[in-house]
């Protein structure tokens, strides 16, 4: 299933329209009419709409420009709606053939702040939402995942937009196998393979956690601030973390930890030094403690 999110742009004119599935690989498609748009059925849906102006169609979003007769926030909504539909209804993005040409892969290797942790980053988007898994057994859904574990020293798989962190067991130093991992991956991406196969199980991710309007006002504010405050800088160290809940009694916030800062020795010291002093100074008395969870 498809579920669009509305992501607004440094363009007030443009707002893209991005889904949790991959829609076009290694292609992009742009259209400026309703006559350009004659071989992608969804393009040409949206320009029924009188004030949309150009489509752009890429990896896992659509974006739309519009004309200035209306404005995106009377808009945005009823297209998000509409694009949800028409994907969800197994329509047809476009109906040429697409020559999908490669792109040159690279992938290099980051260290983090977990010794235990090594980020791989790709110059290609893996998946559109994180997935973590602990096992080979947990990882039949995704095809890099499996791959990954058929070497015994990795211990936890976890992947991101364009990255993975991998956790690996003490048997082995990471001078000894960075190179071997940055190789496999950077071959599964050539070879055209998905990292994680749709439909996938999403563990532990906001996907699981109650729809915003069944949240108080407090939880949604914590959210807003992780996802623009914190997650950025978490997942620069090759980690992630996920809100679980607030207890306005006690008033701690839960978070989960995932990839490289899950069981990171140094993620005591963020969790308090950091994301408790962020929460507390601009939640002021609704926040008291943060407790986290591995992923």
């Amino acid at each position: 299933m498809h579920k669009i999110t509305i992501k607004n742009t440094s363009n007030p004119s443009i707002v893209k329209f991005e889904s949790s599935q991959f829609l076009l690989k290694n292609e992009r498609l742009e259209f400026a009419n309703i006559d350009e748009a004659k071989d992608s059925p969804l393009a040409q849906q949206l320009f029924y709409l009188p004030f949309v102006k150009k489509v752009y169609i890429a990896s896992n979003f659509v974006a739309v420009e519009k004309y200035n007769i209306v404005e995106w926030e009377a808009v945005a909504e009823e297209v998000a709606a509409q694009i949800e539909a028409y994907l969800n209804n197994n329509g047809v993005i476009t109906t040429k053939t697409l020559t999908g040409k490669k792109v040159p892969v690279t992938v290099y290797a980051e260290s983090t702040p977990n010794p235990a942790a090594m980020k791989f980053v790709a110059n290609k988007k893996l998946v559109t939402q994180t997935h973590e898994f602990t096992s080979i057994e947990e990882a039949k859904s995704s095809p890099l995942a499996t791959r990954l574990f058929y070497l015994p020293f990795v211990k936890n798989v976890f992947i991101d937009e364009n990255f993975v962190s991998i956790t690996k067991y003490d048997v082995t130093s990471w001078e000894d196998v960075a190179m071997e991992i940055r190789t496999l991956i950077k071959e599964f991406i050539e070879e055209g393979n998905d990292a994680v196969s749709a439909p996938a199980p999403v563990k532990n991710t906001a996907a699981q956690n109650p729809e915003p309007t069944a949240l108080d006002d407090t939880s949604r504010e914590i959210i807003s601030i992780l996802d623009e405050y914190v997650k950025p800088a978490v997942a620069s160290d090759g980690g992630n973390i996920q809100f679980e809940s607030y207890n306005p009694e006690n008033k701690t916030v839960k978070v989960i930890l995932q990839g490289a800062c899950s069981g990171c020795p140094s993620s005591t010291f963020t969790l308090k030094n950091g994301i408790e002093s962020i929460l507390k100074e601009m939640l002021k008395d609704k926040v008291a403690a943060v407790d986290a969870v591995n992923g």
